[in-house]
This record gives structure tokens, sequence and C-alpha cells, in this order.
């Protein structure tokens, strides 16, 4: 098997990161684009959103979605961002839709690992990006369940304080890990969580080897 050597691309701030020929692909070619103006014309059964233009990276998914199977027939989004992002995006859109679509079952397992292997990985620093896109994913299921009635199914992903002299929580320990932090030591240079509450210090590893697992197949500490 040919190993692809990938392609060096330069984001706005000048960084290199090297990507592979299936993230050039989806960069430049995306799939299942919903083109700026066509947002009206195109009748979706559900949307999901994240992010913001003015603090980063924004998604937003389209569903359209058979009733009695609940599979996904289309999928079609928007990305305010990085070519990580776009890319991301992109490749999930087909991921959800092709072979007849995913149930709603199915897609809710799809994990951020499953895009990046698809994509042929990411740069650890943009691995942000195909956990944008599932999270989008799971705000347009949400939308569907709630325009069906069955509250019951939504998904919530609610956060705990972890330190409370700072008022860390768990999503920000996630955000640090996502970030490049591997240790309790980049955590804390990143949020100067346990200082102040050495009782935490056990849950915040936890924590970190829970996301370092999730996100990158492995633990650091």
């Amino acid at each position: 098997m040919n190993k692809s050597k990938g392609a060096s691309i330069r984001d706005n701030q000048g960084n290199s990161w090297l990507y592979s020929d299936t993230v050039k692909e989806h960069f430049f070619n995306p799939k299942n684009i919903l083109f700026a103006g066509e947002e009206e014309d195109y009748h979706a059964d559900a949307m999901g959103r994240v992010g913001s233009p003015a603090c980063g990276d924004e998604m937003v998914l389209w569903l359209k979605i058979d009733k009695d199977s609940e599979r996904i027939t289309e999928c079609k989004w928007q990305t305010f961002g990085c070519g990580s992002a776009i890319a991301s995006t992109s490749m999930l859109s087909v991921m959800l839709s092709e072979n007849g679509g995913m149930t709603l079952v199915e897609a809710l397992n799809v994990k951020p690992q499953d895009i990046m292997e698809r994509l042929g990985g990411l740069p650890n620093r943009k691995i942000h990006c195909s956990v944008l896109g599932d999270k989008a994913l799971q705000s347009a299921i949400n939308d569907w369940f709630r325009k069906m009635g069955q509250h019951d199914r939504v998904v919530t992903q609610g956060t705990k304080i972890i330190d409370e002299a700072l008022n860390i929580t768990d999503h920000d320990i996630e955000e640090a890990v996502l970030e490049g932090a591997q240790t309790l030591e980049d955590v804390q240079k990143k949020l100067k969580v346990g200082a102040a509450s050495p009782e935490s210090v056990p849950e915040i590893e936890q924590l970190i080897r829970f996301y370092s697992e999730k996100y990158y197949g492995e633990t650091f500490i």
C-alpha cells in the first residue's frame, strides 16, 4: 500500500500544517456544502449550530431525515473556519449520508476519531475541528428529537465544576486537552487548576486520561 505524503498548508497566522491528501481533497473540493444564500430554499428537517465566527470556528449542519426509518437521507453544511474545520465537516456529511444514510442512533455513535480516521488524521492542534463537527451533529439530532416531541431522547452534556476555588469545569479541562495539554503540568500551565484545591488533582488527572483517550486514542499520564 502506498502511503500518502500529504500536503503542507499554511494558515492565516503563517503556521504550516501537514495534511493528508484526503484532507486536502475535502478542503479544496468540499462535499455537500450549502452555499450562502441557499438556506431559505433548502427545507431541512433539522439543523444544528455550534461555535461562533466572532471567537473562532462555526459549524452549521442541516439534515433531511426519513421519519419512518430515522435515516439521514441528506446532510448539508456551512463552516466558518480553517481548512481542518472545512475538511472535517465535509467528511462528516459524507459519512452520514453514504450507503443509504446512517440512522440517528448510528449517527450519535460517530466519534471525532471516526472522522479523523476517514480523513487520514489531523494535526494534534487541529483535532478540535472534528470535535465541533461531532457537536454540531448532536445539536441537529437534538433539534429533530424536539420537533418530534421526543424530549426524553435529547442528549445533554452538562458541565461539572472541578476546582471550586477557580471555578474550573470539566469542559475547561476538555478544551485544554484539545489544545494540546497532555499532562497535569500542561493543564495547570493553562488553567492553574488544582493549585489552590489539591484535593481536586485526582479527578483532574482522571479527566485528562479520559479526554486523551477519547480524542487521541491514547493516554499520556
